[in-house]
């Protein structure tokens, strides 16, 4: 062979090599990339072309897929959608897919890796492929109290079992009916889109477990009285309770609610500072104890730390070391500053107590099915650690008991039963109402139920709201439906 012919081949082989290497670039290294790209059409009718599992709630299904005559083939639809939204999310032609819809994907589609059985005998048999079955943990009984209580007001409901973490409800308003979103009409969900993103009410965000994170005002001082009696102090231990607390290195001075005087004395035991929500009580033993117990103790219950059920869900945070000085310790101490919660977060602190100071890891799917109903998966219940002693957890089960029977969350009794709770009124900006918050557990001698709620800006009762006044009466007719539901 001569130069030239030589030269030729080698530029071919280059060539073949090249042509080779590219498509197995672009169809295997970029094969995930460009099935999950919006505008990749043929994958838009592959995930439209077969039936799309529902998602369960109890017996009924609160999101499925209908036949319809267009190019898509399936329809998917939402009983009940704004109710679910939170939790469901929507699946769209146009947005994809957000919420359990796309969190459980795989399993919805029918490709995850535990239903390879069920699409090998499909492929034998000749019968459709079809998604599986998602079922969440929701009780239908519980998530509509939370609904009907919450109103018309903007804010969320977490309610959990505290034995396994499983979420019995998950409400955030205001929502958004999904429906709109998952029609084939691109126009009309389009608009039903931009309508959405421009609402100042922000309806897509699960206020429940994302979002913007709030301040937990006084429910805080739960995380404040368990650092307290992990360090060796007991409910009846004498703390001091100025009528004003003057803050170290700084001009301010913190007070109590409405102005009030927490004891006649300037001091009260630590029993006492919690049922009455002594603000300058807690700023003293905050400073007492110290931003690092403090943030021990939050990072306890789950702050600062990643979290999914399996949606992602918005970490909480304690302000982090060396970015909190005394004065601000003292107002972190009572659920101010720069301290950031979930409702989420906040029912989990309350249902970790309820069991014993282990924190059950939450979750919202209970099981997954194919389509002849067998069990292809389940979610165990598992503990993520201890975050305070049997000991504590009983100190402040009696504390919070009598928060509900004599303190400031009264409104949550219920006659039989013992509830255990603590309200908060979390300040915003000096413009705008406060939040009302309330987080409870019942029955306090075996909890089978703990919920947190938030109202934002005091809903209906704007600057005259406080958690007792607002978001006790909520958790009240979510308890009592959890209770009935398990009776």
């Amino acid at each position: 062979m001569n130069t030239p012919l030589r030269r030729l081949a080698a530029v071919v082989i280059v060539m073949f090599v090249a042509l080779m290497g590219s498509a197995t670039w672009v169809q295997y290294v970029q094969a995930p990339a460009l099935n999950n790209d919006n505008r990749n059409v043929r994958t838009l009718y592959r995930e439209f072309d077969h039936p799309r599992g529902p998602i369960v709630v109890g017996d009924k299904a609160v999101a499925s897929s209908t036949p319809v005559d267009d190019s898509f083939g399936y329809l998917r639809s939402y009983a009940d959608g704004p109710t679910y939204a939170p939790a469901t999310g929507y699946f769209s032609v146009i947005y994809g897919a957000s919420g359990i819809e796309k969190a459980m994907n795989t399993e919805l589609n029918g490709t995850a890796d535990s239903l390879f059985y069920s699409r090998v005998r499909d492929l034998i048999t000749g019968k459709q492929p079809e998604g599986a079955s998602v079922e969440l943990t929701i009780v239908p009984a519980v998530q509509k109290a939370a609904w009907d209580a919450l109103g018309s007001q903007t804010g969320a409901v977490v309610a959990l079992d505290p034995r396994t973490g499983a979420i019995l409800a998950m409400v955030s308003k205001p929502s958004y009916d999904p429906n709109q979103l998952a029609s084939h009409d691109t126009a009309a969900v389009r608009q039903a889109w931009d309508t959405l993103n421009a609402d100042p009410t922000h309806p897509l965000v699960n206020r429940a477990i994302a979002g913007d994170t709030y301040p937990p005002g006084s429910t805080f001082k739960i995380v404040t009285a368990a650092a307290a009696l992990e360090s060796g102090l007991t409910p009846d231990t004498p703390i001091a309770a100025p009528d004003q607390l003057p803050l170290p290195q700084s001009s301010a001075v913190l007070g109590n609610y409405g102005g009030e005087s927490c004891s006649p004395t300037g001091a009260q035991t630590l029993a006492d500072a919690l049922r009455i929500s002594c603000n300058t009580a807690f700023g003293q033993l905050g400073l007492n104890l110290g931003a690092d117990a403090l943030r021990k103790q939050a990072e306890a219950f789950g702050f600062d730390t990643p979290l999914q059920i399996p949606l992602r869900v918005t970490q909480s945070r304690f302000p982090p070391d060396g970015q909190i000085d005394p004065p601000q310790t003292a107002m972190s101490a009572i659920g101010q500053y720069d301290v950031r919660v979930t409702p989420l977060q906040v029912a989990m602190i309350t249902a970790t107590i309820a069991d014993d100071g282990r924190r059950m890891a939450p979750y919202l799917v209970k099981a997954v099915r194919n389509q002849d109903l067998t069990v292809v998966d389940t979610t165990q219940p598992h503990s993520l650690g201890r975050a305070i002693s049997s000991r504590t957890a009983a100190q402040l089960t009696a504390m919070m008991t009598e928060v509900v029977q004599s303190g400031t969350g009264t409104a949550a009794q219920i006659p039989g039963v013992a509830v255990a709770g603590k309200t908060g009124t979390a300040q915003t900006t000096s413009d705008a109402p406060p939040h009302a918050w309330f987080t409870a557990f019942a029955p306090a001698d075996n909890p089978t139920v703990a919920v947190a709620v938030v109202v934002e800006h005091g809903g209906d009762l704007g600057n005259e709201a406080t958690g007792g006044r607002i978001a006790a009466p909520i958790a009240k007719a979510v308890i009592q439906a959890a209770l009935g539901a398990r009776s």
